[in-house]
C-alpha cells in the first residue's frame, strides 16, 4: 500500500487526510475510496479537469502526462508546473502528498445553473 497525503481542503477534507492505497489505481479512485469525494464529471476518461490535483510530494516518480492529459490541464484553474488530473495519475509505491485546488471548472454543472 501506498501512503496519500491530502493537503487540507475546505469542501472535501478541512483538516486534511492520509490515506493507504494500492499501487495500480488510480489517484482519483484511492481519493475516493479513501472518503474524499474529489469532482469526476466525466468518470475519470479524461474528457475534464474536474478531478484536477498538484502534486507537491512525489511528483517525479509518476509517469508523464499524455498529451491529452496536457491540453485538459491547460483549461484547469490554478494551473501549476506539478498540476495532474488524478483520474490520470497511477499510484506507484512512491508516497505522494497532493493539493485539491480551492475552486474547479465543471462545465455540466455551470451550464445547468447559468
Amino acid at each position: 500500500m501506498t501512503r496519500i497525503i491530502v493537503l487540507p481542503h475546505t469542501e472535501y477534507c478541512p483538516q486534511g487526510a492520509v490515506i493507504e492505497a494500492e499501487a495500480g489505481n488510480t489517484l482519483c479512485d484511492a481519493l475516493l475510496a479513501g472518503g474524499i469525494e474529489i469532482e469526476h464529471a466525466c468518470d475519470q476518461s479524461c474528457a475534464c479537469t474536474t478531478c484536477h490535483v498538484i502534486v507537491r510530494e512525489g511528483y517525479e516518480a509518476l509517469e508523464d502526462a499524455t498529451d491529452g492529459e496536457e491540453d485538459l490541464l491547460d483549461r484547469a484553474w490554478g494551473l501549476t508546473p506539478r498540476s495532474r488530473l488524478s483520474c490520470q495519475v497511477v499510484v506507484g509505491t512512491t508516497p505522494l502528498t497532493v493539493e485539491i485546488p480551492r475552486y474547479t471548472i465543471n462545465l455540466a454543472r455551470e451550464e445547468k445553473h447559468g
